[in-house]
């Protein structure tokens, strides 16, 4: 037995490290996050003796790394990611791959902590080693513009991130063919971009593309195939063909129960989607039913503190809401708030969405002081996390607009008006429904200035943006 430990100590057998890490994928793979980690940092236990050098250290660093961003533990993973990264800055030649591949996950951490400015610069250094060492057109240099495209899709930057999309799906179409499961991932990111501007003609063949691919080459039961569902059910839902929307939901859900089984954190995202649908069409019990649902699954699976509750518990809190149960609804928009500040801080977008959010339910209740106050640390943390020009800062700017346009201060109400306006068209299009609400208040506040000019070119615009969208039902309808 000494002999054996001290062999190992010298040297661990690679087959025991591949063992290790095998079963740590295959527990991450069913959504058993704990599990993969425990197995995950055994092998780095295990790599960490092969020397400071050795590609099964960075795998391994990398791998933990990864179980941890699962669990929503966001620093720890950044550190070793960071390990993992200097291991590939130091390797010879012929591993450009692997550190392109490391400079994407530290961006990736970065991105979901909304340090946006220092992923971009690493997706670029990225970028340039792959056009330096591994070709402009390479699938690694698709891969870095897909994500980068990503971010800027998270930061409301649409021209910038459907010129690297498009791109990104030019490289991949030509170096892997047009039925590629990556054009398919691709395709839909670009759809995304298009129905985040409610673009959905243009988007809806781009999704359709990427399930025919997916159904094709993965299999009618495959959970990528159930992603890109979701994707086109949006799209549905968002032109209020909710049907058809909750067909493809429950075909989603139905593939990633049968696939991942019915405790898989993928499961809750698809019965959350199910009840933000009933929710949109007024089916409140239903919907409490499902996010009640989704919300136990990531409980269990991820721990009542993990930040992916928090978008679930706000769906829940949206929902007491939207039946003026106000009580209920702040509870949850706090318990939100709670998890993010525990998770991102107080300097990040989520932070400002939770503040946004108890600052409506204040303002429901007319309780203006307070949501007034709500409102302005929700614009004032928005400009410190992304800038004062981020199209995030609409909803707080609009919602104190409306505070201040229900308390009779005009001025200070098209003040806010004037700059939430453009940030809410440049994130949401020129035709949205939501902007057309916000030019109809605008024009309001206007007519009591007696601006009588500019009351009625928002008003004109307004108008415009509700035939065009009862023009484009009834061609949806109809199709």
């Amino acid at each position: 037995m000494c002999l054996a430990l001290q062999a190992l100590a010298q040297t661990p057998p690679a087959d025991e490290w591949s063992g290790l890490s095998a079963q740590a994928t295959r527990a991450y793979d069913r959504g058993a996050y704990a599990e993969s980690e425990k197995l995950y940092a055994s092998a780095l236990a295990l790599a960490e003796r092969l020397g400071p050098q050795d590609d099964r250290l960075a795998a391994s660093l990398s791998n933990l790394a990864t179980a941890y961003r699962a669990e929503g533990r966001y620093e720890e993973a950044e550190k070793l990611y960071r390990r993992a990264l200097a291991i590939w800055q130091k390797a010879p030649e012929g591993r450009e791959t692997h550190l392109v591949t490391a400079l994407s996950n530290l961006a990736g951490i970065y991105r979901l902590e909304a340090r946006y400015t220092e992923a971009e610069s690493l997706y670029r250094d990225a970028l340039a080693i792959c056009e330096q060492a591994l070709g402009a057109a390479s699938v690694d240099a698709a891969m870095v513009l897909n994500n980068l495209g990503v971010l800027y899709q998270t930061q409301g930057k649409y021209e910038d991130a459907q010129k690297v999309h498009t791109r990104a799906l030019a490289i991949r179409e030509r170096a892997l063919g047009p039925e590629h499961p990556d054009v398919a991932v691709t395709l839909t990111n670009l759809g995304e971009v298009y129905r985040s501007q409610w673009r959905l003609a243009e988007a809806r063949p781009l999704y359709e593309r990427a399930i025919a691919i997916r159904e094709k080459t993965l299999g009618a039961n495959d959970p990528r195939l159930a992603e890109s569902l979701n994707n086109l059910a949006l799209l549905y839902k968002t032109g209020q063909r909710y049907a058809e929307a909750e067909g493809l939901y429950r075909r989603s859900l139905n593939i990633c129960e049968k696939a991942l089984g019915p405790a898989h954190p993928r499961v809750a995202i698809e019965l959350n989607n199910l009840g933000k649908l009933a929710a949109a069409q007024g089916q409140y019990p239903e919907a409490k039913r499902l996010y009640e649902r989704a919300l136990a699954i990531w409980e269990k699976a991820l721990g009542p503190d993990h930040p992916d509750l928090s978008s679930g518990i706000g769906n829940l809190a949206s929902l007491y809401y939207a039946q003026r149960k106000y009580g209920q609804a702040e509870a949850l928009y706090r318990r939100a708030r709670r998890i993010d500040e525990a998770h991102f801080g107080t300097v990040h977008a989520t932070f400002a969405a939770d503040l946004n959010n108890l600052g409506t339910v204040y303002y429901a209740r007319r309780q203006y002081g307070e949501a007034e106050e709500f409102f302005q640390k929700s614009i004032a943390t928005y400009e410190r996390a992304l800038g004062p020009d981020s199209p995030s800062l609409a909803d707080p700017l609009l919602n104190l607009a409306a505070l201040y346009l229900a308390r009779q201060r005009m001025g200070e109400a098209a003040a806010l008006y004037r700059r939430g306006l453009p940030l809410r068209e440049r994130a949401l299009g020129a035709d949205h429904p939501k902007l057309a609400d916000a030019l109809e208040n605008y024009a309001a506040a206007l007519r009591k200035l007696e601006d009588y000019a500019e009351a009625e070119a928002a008003q004109v615009r307004a108008t415009r943006i509700r035939v065009q969208m009862a023009l484009r039902a009834e061609t949806e309808t109809g199709s």
